[in-house]
């Protein structure tokens, strides 16, 4: 998700200057045009802004450290999606050293990011958001502002929680209907047709009524995701009954070979547990 956004900005005329541990992937933002820094501290020197999108919570902790050891005193933007304590401790060590923070999230997968698509949701430093404003039409054409601490960090979580559970919805539905005789072509023209189409499910309909499992998120990325949302329903004490469900499906989906699928191969693991082929219709 950074690098292209990282390119949006760069295409706007903006100095962008990139890094990332992994060796691969500094390499191809040099393809993409991107000055690159071969350490974070390289990366950040004099720069007024700096966007981060980290894979897991421990990410985003050492680039809070980082910061901190260099004292940056710029706009820290931060695209990750991550526990909102995770978050809160970052943004202490950040904010202490200098850095003005905003946890800034962002709905849409890498297609989307590649067509600045992206919805943004923000919460922390809201000066410092204002100030960044300017930027971020070049990331997305929706903007929210939701609170001043961890609030983006939440508002993900329950975004993601809808995503989830829509997957193991659609499995069910389509499962059944398959079951039933029902062609996999029919249902999705019906279901995007209806009441129930929402974005997600008509989007989703694009790949899913060619039977294309090609990846836009995998299931150990939505595994992940899942599992922060569990874990802030245990810090709040809410029950997420459904969501727990659907992530019995994607261990399931890894332990028969579809971790690198996309999450939606939920349905076929009903379609197996049903006594369908997901090879053949």
């Amino acid at each position: 998700m950074g690098l292209p956004m990282a390119g949006h900005l760069r295409r706007a005329g903006h100095a962008v200057r990139a890094h990332d541990p992994s060796p691969e992937r500094r390499e191809a933002a040099a393809a993409a045009g991107l000055e690159v820094a071969d350490t974070l501290a390289r990366a950040l020197d004099g720069a007024a802004v700096a966007f981060s999108s980290l894979p897991n919570d421990g990410a985003l902790e050492a680039v809070a450290d980082a910061l901190a050891a260099v004292r940056f005193a710029g706009i820290w933007v931060d695209t990750s999606t991550v526990s909102p304590e995770a978050s809160a401790r970052a943004a202490a060590v950040a904010t202490a050293a200098g850095a003005r923070h905003v946890r800034m999230t962002v709905s849409g997968n890498n297609h989307m990011a590649e067509a600045a698509q992206l919805t943004l949701i923000g919460s922390g430093d809201r000066a410092a958001w204002d100030e960044v404003e300017p930027l971020l039409p070049l990331l997305g054409p929706t903007r929210f502002w939701v609170g001043d601490a961890e609030q983006a960090r939440l508002m993900k979580l329950v975004v993601n929680l809808m995503i989830a559970v829509t997957s193991g919805m659609l499995a069910e539905a389509l499962v059944l209907g398959r079951k039933g005789g029902l062609a996999w072509e029919d249902m999705w023209r019906v279901l995007t047709a209806s009441a129930v189409a929402s974005p997600i499910v008509k989007a989703k309909s694009v790949q899913l009524s060619a039977r294309d499992f090609t990846p836009t998120f995998t299931v150990p990325q939505m595994n992940k995701d899942v599992d922060l949302v569990l874990s802030a329903g245990r810090a709040l004490g809410v029950p997420l009954s459904l969501v727990a469900q659907v992530r019995e499906q994607m261990v399931a989906a890894i332990a028969q070979g579809d971790a690198e699928l996309d999450y939606a191969t939920v349905i076929r693991v009903l379609e197996r547990a049903s006594g369908l082929d997901p090879e053949r219709l």
